[in-house]
């Protein structure tokens, strides 16, 4: 090194500890606003501790995910305070599935410049989220790397850890001929299927995220950008009330694809097209883009996010008791005997 030249920082390669700190201040209170007795260890620790209790039997269940090319969205539209809630509902939804209770969460933001502004949005809907479905924020991480992401770009992905019974762990295995499916309504793309939209909408529709989305009184950035919906405290009080004996949470792979995975051998689903209301948007892509419907069912919800199957005694119960919470169920299909699958009629 001559005398001349300058001394290099973190900074002068890409990576800034004073705008990490002033992300860092800001979100304390947005992760803490999460924890309850259970959580022993405040954010900034090297980990995350929680004291698990009131369990005879604990079984752990766990899942990972990202929010995917939905961030394209809210690049676009400068919007960050939707996606991080996306992510918790995905993953506690996705735990449900098994009968777990959420426990806490962890995050993982990747971003190319760090700006603290955009960070306490993304915690801000990560902290609603788990606030949510009743669970801690109790720790994450957020890495500065301008070689891997470009400016005003990011990834976000997410951990959630629940717990369940082992008596209680939902396997489908109770699921019988004869059982029947309730469709829970999703409120729009949910986390899935953002790949096909945006190539549908953008490159073949030739639409902006600031243009209306043809037939709906919304944008395309607005409808695009409607978060993930949450079932885990209706679906987890209607097991008090009745005997839930499979759940299906509706994501890639649609209905198709998705409640196979919970059909024990022997067990075939049918379903009905027009038993539900498909959502105007799943036209409009369908239209616009030129899609077939039975490519519309194996990518998107369609406007089912969750299937709850239960008993054919237990079906009016069920309806009555999840209409009571507001929410709007509708029997889809039943479950016949048969070659594993999922049919449509």
């Amino acid at each position: 090194m001559t005398p001349e030249q300058p001394l290099l920082t973190y900074r002068d390669a890409g990576v800034d500890f004073d705008a990490k700190e002033r992300a860092f201040s800001q979100i304390k209170s947005l992760a803490r606003s999460t924890h309850g007795p259970e959580v022993l260890s405040d954010l900034g620790s090297f980990g995350g501790l929680y004291a698990l209790g009131r369990y005879r039997e604990p079984v752990l269940v766990s899942s990972v995910d990202s929010v995917g090319t939905k961030l394209k969205i809210a690049f676009a539209l400068g919007v960050h305070t939707t996606v991080g809630y996306d992510i918790v509902a995905h993953c506690a939804n996705d735990i449900l599935v098994q009968g777990a209770e959420p426990l806490f969460f962890l995050d993982y933001i990747g971003i190319g410049k760090l700006d603290p502004d955009v960070v306490r949005d993304l915690i801000d809907g990560l902290a609603r989220g788990c606030r949510d479905v009743g669970c801690a924020l109790i720790g994450g991480e957020t890495a500065e790397l301008p070689d891997l992401y470009a400016v005003g770009e990011y990834d976000l992905a997410g951990t959630i850890v629940g717990v369940v019974e082992r008596s209680d762990v939902l396997t489908g295995a109770e699921i019988v001929p004869g059982d029947v499916l309730l469709g829970l309504p999703s409120v729009g793309l949910h986390t899935n299927g953002y790949s096909l939209a945006r190539k549908a909408l953008f490159d073949v529709g030739g639409l902006t995220v600031h243009d209306p989305l043809p037939g709906l009184d919304i944008s395309v950035g607005e409808e695009l950008l409607k978060p993930h919906k949450s079932y885990v405290r209706d679906v987890l009080a209607l097991r008090r009330e009745v005997s839930i004996k499979g759940l299906a949470h509706i994501t890639g792979g649609g209905l198709q694809d998705n409640v196979v995975r919970v059909l024990p051998e022997g067990c075939r689903a049918r379903i009905r097209r027009g038993s539900w209301s498909v959502l105007p948007v799943f036209g409009a892509l369908m239209e616009i883009g030129n899609i077939a419907e039975d490519e519309m069912l194996h990518v998107f919800n369609m406007g089912v996010g969750m299937v709850v199957v239960v008993s054919d005694e237990d079906r009016e119960r069920a309806l009555r008791f999840l209409g009571g919470r507001g929410e709007s169920p509708v029997v889809i299909g039943e479950v016949l005997a048969g070659e594993r699958g999922v049919e449509f009629i």
